[in-house]
């Protein structure tokens, strides 16, 4: 099975580009800084504490990435790892390795991004759909915590169907 599922940042914008041919497909590449763990040090003595990741794709898949992904968004991928190769115009053989993306969702809110200070000032995310209504007795949505959830008053435990 091939499958990889990350969690980064993007490091720039992404680079749209469209195939060539009668029927021509949008094709977005960028880059993810996915942290790691445990940093481990590099030759000259410094950490490295994230690894970055070239993420390609395709079609709709592409054309969400232009619209909604921008540097210093936090974004969930998964795919598939392929790898390639190709002559440069030296005449030397060049490896690729690239995450082709199945799947993109944002990893943050828009209030957690702009708190962070990643992407101030920048679109993240599809319109927003209108709120589902609150449960009886409920407070209003625009009392939620910091954290984006609404808050339930004391005792409607008895009101969830998830007990």
């Amino acid at each position: 099975m091939n499958k990889v599922i990350l969690m980064g940042r993007l490091t720039r914008d992404p680079d749209i580009r469209y195939s060539a041919g009668e029927n021509a497909q949008r094709i977005a590449r960028y880059t993810l800084a996915v942290d790691r763990r445990f940093s481990r040090r590099d030759g000259s003595g410094n950490e490295q504490s994230a690894d970055f990741i070239g993420c390609v794709a395709f079609g709709r898949s592409a054309e969400f990435a232009e619209k909604y992904l921008h540097k210093g968004t936090k974004v969930l991928v998964t795919g598939r790892i392929q790898t390639g190769s190709y002559t440069n115009r030296d005449g030397q053989k060049v490896y690729t390795t690239d995450v082709v993306v199945e799947d993109q969702e944002f990893a943050e809110s828009k209030a957690a991004a702009s708190e962070s200070g990643y992407g101030a000032g920048t679109s993240f995310g599809a319109p927003a759909s209108a709120p589902a209504p609150a449960p009886a007795g409920a407070s209003d949505p625009g009392d939620a915590a910091g954290d984006g959830f609404m808050n339930i008053p004391e005792g409607l435990d008895e009101e969830l169907p998830f007990n």
